[in-house]
């Protein structure tokens, strides 16, 4: 077993994912808030870093994926990124991300038509990401909680609701998996948020077939792959709809695109307990 590999079951076994013969993963928080439903969202503001906009944009596939599962009402589904490269949530103003006027006051449909939206309520949803270490971070991750904190309120404030997205481990670092599943799960918690475990869904498909390679060469940023992963995670956990059979593939070959699916799904279902 690879080192790599090798640190993921770890990893795993403490989040309680593979049987450990230990009550380690009793002692970790599990998720308060499992579902946006029945009011599930159809449109979002994703606030984050590199992470959201390698591979064209993680909110875009999210959107592609909404629209094949529901090609009926596919105007009605619009994801849009605000995104720094580096960033951590201290870095963005998010009061003024809701300014009118501005982000989200129109979009396009498949005719290239200009839509405007609705001014009152641009946003369904609002899913927040940390830089990639800032939550676990000692000097950092007093910030998270704190903006964490004060980013659901300025949310909340403008008919939002706050989603924490829960980033991966570094390819040669697995056991950020456990520290970042923690961490996220006590924010959204502490805040009333649902969280997407995207970093549990890499972790997993690592387990499962660790040949196929979710990073980019530095390591830490997804590959095509790691990007649809992360965003069959999304569309799982914003829409509560499985993943499984959607015919958005990103251009990836069939039997990966299922494999992905389905991991995702499987972490999703683990996550919330159901």
């Amino acid at each position: 077993m690879s080192k790599i590999v090798g640190g993921i079951a770890v990893a795993l076994a403490a989040f309680g994912w593979i049987a450990a013969g230990s009550v380690a993963g009793l002692a970790q928080t599990r998720p308060a808030v499992t579902s946006l439903g029945p009011d599930f969202p159809k449109s979002g503001i994703f606030i984050g870093n590199s992470f959201y906009y390698y591979n064209n944009g993680l909110p875009g596939h999210v959107s592609l994926m909404e629209k094949a599962a529901d090609p009926d009402h596919k105007q009605d589904y619009r994801n849009t990124m605000v995104t720094i490269g580096g960033s951590g949530f201290d870095w963005h103003d998010v009061e003024s991300y809701f300014r009118p006027n501005a982000i989200g006051s129109y979009s396009f449909d498949d005719n290239n038509n200009v839509v405007f939206n609705k001014p009152d309520k641009l946003f369904d949803v609002v899913v927040m990401m940390d830089c990639s270490q800032c939550p676990i971070h000692p000097r950092l991750k007093s910030v998270f909680t704190e903006y964490a904190k004060k980013n659901s309120e300025i949310v909340r404030s403008h008919g939002a609701r706050p989603v924490f997205f829960m980033s991966w481990a570094y390819a040669d670092k697995p056991e950020m998996t456990a520290q970042l599943a923690e961490a996220y799960t006590i924010a959204g918690n502490d805040n009333n948020a649902l969280v997407i475990p995207a970093g549990l869904a890499f972790a997993r498909a690592i387990s499962k077939q660790p040949e196929l390679n979710l990073y980019a060469p530095d390591k830490r940023h997804p590959s095509l792959a790691g990007t649809y992963l992360a965003s069959c995670v999304v569309y799982a956990a914003l829409t509560g709809r499985s993943p499984v059979g959607n015919s958005y593939v990103a251009g990836i070959d069939a039997p990966t695109a299922t494999f992905l699916q389905t991991v995702a799904w499987e972490t999703v279902q683990k996550y919330y307990q159901k």
